[in-house]
């Protein structure tokens, strides 16, 4: 890889807002970080650090649209949303995961996401047949983001059960069952696979969720990865919080503090129904709160509790879970407005010295790097070059200066503003387009239409 220089009429940086920035980039990293330098190289408005989509399940892209029909039944809820996506995923090939994640990742370096954490659970057969290459799934993860050039960490799931009580999984989860024997190979598998990406590609882990794996189940993906990312879908539904509760004596963030390590190598995704000691217990534990607003809003799940856990001193990420809309500027939008409608209050999130786009974005950068693994987070010396950089024309920018500028682009605009995304030093996005976009299109377009037709 080649080095590059980038110069910024202002960058936020570690340390704040900062003015005629110069970045050396080297190895995919960036090599120094020189304030106040004279202009050289290629030439930006605002630059930023991009975050990573904590949370992706990629395959749910090519059902958005699909499930905003009330069912028979008269009532919609997630669990009657999870009946339509079974029968969905049952019609997906290899070939199709492969076309439809590289869309997905595609998109999400448009909206501004220089990596995306896939928390990968489609792993077999309609029947639960294994492929002949058990990792072939995995696999075609990885095929996707060597096509799309965003920086991976690949989750595999480990799904054992149908719920708390140990019962067999149903027929629309047959594809992502393993024992935990049969998953550790599987693991081996994706680990093989992944080693074809550049050197940013990150291995973790993800026990699906408390009534998905058994507690030696939980222990035994963890023990997979000792000091890499854990992933764990958590206190997402009424219903859930209720099945774990009469199974194991406790709510499930309580029980997963009681009986897990759990640290800053932990994200737990969703995290919508905590009572405030669980907020604040899971703030002091080290681990990332990765948070899906558009669709928790799409499910119905409700509203995380951010006032107090980020209070408390709590991290955060955002993904974008069923990738029903991808847009980075409206995850944070909605995260926001949704306190603000449940605490009845503005700038809710906001801090004395810093705004609330500023506290938002700040987080998302942070926490989402944290919770993939990735060393990013910021612009810094050392760190991969994970950034983006915001149309300098944008008229909602006219005038904009430090914090303004992400209230600007947060609240009154949306993702078009965002005019070119680095990954770990690879120039993905210029000019608010995807530089493979054409052919990932292309590509979706057949995948869809076949789809559509079956």
């Amino acid at each position: 890889m080649t080095a590059t220089t980038l110069w910024a009429e202002t960058a936020l940086l570690e340390t704040g807002w900062a003015e005629a920035v110069r970045l050396d980039l080297a190895g995919g990293r960036i090599a120094a970080v020189t304030v106040g330098a004279r202009p050289t190289g290629q030439r930006l408005g605002c630059l930023l650090p991009a975050p990573t989509n904590l949370h992706s399940h990629a395959f749910q892209r090519a059902m958005a649209g699909m499930t905003e029909q009330r069912g028979a039944g008269g009532h919609d809820s997630f669990w009657s949303w999870r009946q339509v996506m079974y029968r969905f995923l049952d019609q997906l090939t290899p070939d199709d995961v492969q076309a439809i994640a590289a869309f997905v990742q595609m998109e999400m370096l448009e909206a501004g996401y220089a990596g995306v954490a896939e928390f990968h659970y489609l792993h077999h057969r309609r029947d639960g047949t294994p492929y002949d290459d058990l990792a072939e799934m995995a696999g075609r993860i990885v095929a996707a983001a060597d096509e799309s050039g965003i920086g991976l960490t690949l989750l595999p799931v480990l799904y054992q059960q149908g719920g708390c009580d140990g019962r067999a999984l149903g027929a629309g989860q047959l594809r992502f069952g393993n024992d935990p024997d049969r998953f550790a190979l599987l693991w081996q598998g994706a680990k093989k696979a992944l080693a074809s990406l550049p050197a940013d590609a990150v291995l973790g882990v993800a026990p699906h969720s408390l009534r998905a794996v058994t507690r030696a189940g939980l222990a035994a993906a963890a023990g997979l990865a000792p000091r890499a990312p854990i992933h764990i879908h958590l206190a997402e539904q009424e219903a859930e919080v209720a099945e774990v509760e009469t199974a194991h004596g406790s709510r499930p963030v309580a029980w997963l503090l009681d009986n897990a390590a759990v640290d800053g190598r932990w994200c737990a995704v969703h995290c919508t129904q905590m009572l405030p000691a669980e907020t604040l217990a899971l703030a002091a534990s080290g681990a990332v709160a990765g948070l899906c607003p558009i669709t928790e809003a799409n499910l119905g799940d409700g509203t995380f509790d951010g006032q107090r856990y980020l209070g408390a001193g709590g991290r955060f990420g955002i993904g974008s879970d069923s990738n029903v809309r991808i847009s980075l500027a409206e995850e944070l939008r909605l995260l926001e407005y949704g306190q603000r409608l449940r605490d009845h209050g503005r700038a809710v999130l906001a801090t004395a010295g810093r705004s609330t786009g500023r506290v938002l974005f700040e987080g998302a950068v942070r926490g989402g790097a944290r919770a993939a693994g990735r060393d990013a987070g910021a612009i810094r010396a050392g760190a991969w070059a994970d950034l983006l950089a915001l149309d300098p024309d944008a008229i909602d920018l006219a005038g904009r200066r430090g914090d303004g500028v992400l209230d600007a682009w947060i609240f009154a605009s949306d993702d078009r503003m965002v005019a070119d995304v680095w990954a770990a030093g690879r120039h993905l996005v210029s000019g608010g387009r995807h530089v493979a976009r054409d052919a990932i299109a292309a590509r979706y377009r057949a995948c869809t239409a076949r789809l559509r037709g079956r």
